[in-house]
């Protein structure tokens, strides 16, 4: 699923890394305060073989090797707003797509801010609260459940630009897991 038995990062789990790593670059390009973002991925052989104008979209010239296994993530537009659990309930991919990837902003607090908020209030309270942090997440994963998370701390306001600073980026395959799970259920027959 993206660890091997002997604790190895398997081929799939790094391609998926490198994806969301590359989908993070992507959507970073156009700053904060976006929509949540949603990718479908496919092989990219296949992409090539019917889309003449794809491996120039690509950078790919006549004679490059493909590898068998590589996916591109294809940016989905006009998706409905509003809740994002509902919107993903909503899509079922076929067979063709590989996988997929949301890229969403979040607002969360340190855990030792995290505590006696009522679910009710608990929105409010984490917009309103010192010491919130505002981040992008990109989670991605594919039909076989191998799952890659990449949170992007934004900036804070007083402080350096740091936007490629590694140290704002967290990766893991669980930072996100309802979301994983949720984007694994639009691969459910």
């Amino acid at each position: 699923m993206g660890i091997g038995n002997d604790g190895e990062v398997t081929s799939a789990q790094w391609q998926l890394d490198s994806l969301a790593a590359e989908i993070e670059n992507h959507v970073s390009t156009a700053g904060w305060d976006q929509v949540p973002r949603l990718f479908a991925m496919v092989a990219t052989r296949e992409l090539v073989a019917s889309d003449a104008g794809a491996a120039t979209s690509l950078g790919l010239t006549e004679g490059d090797e493909i590898a068998p296994d590589a996916l591109t993530p294809i940016e989905q537009e006009d998706l409905p707003t509003g809740d994002i659990e509902q919107m993903l309930a909503q899509i079922g991919w076929p067979e063709s797509i590989l996988g997929c990837a949301l890229s969403q902003e979040i607002v969360f607090l340190p855990p030792e801010a995290d505590a006696g908020f009522s679910d009710d209030a608990i929105a409010t309270a984490v917009l309103e609260h010192p010491q919130r942090r505002e981040a992008r997440l990109v989670v991605a994963v594919l039909r076989d459940g191998t799952a890659s998370s990449m949170l992007r701390l934004r900036p804070s306001a007083g402080g350096a630009d740091g936007a490629d600073a590694e140290e704002d980026l967290l990766t893991g395959q669980t930072l996100a897991p309802n979301l994983v799970e949720a984007l694994l259920a639009t691969f459910a027959e």
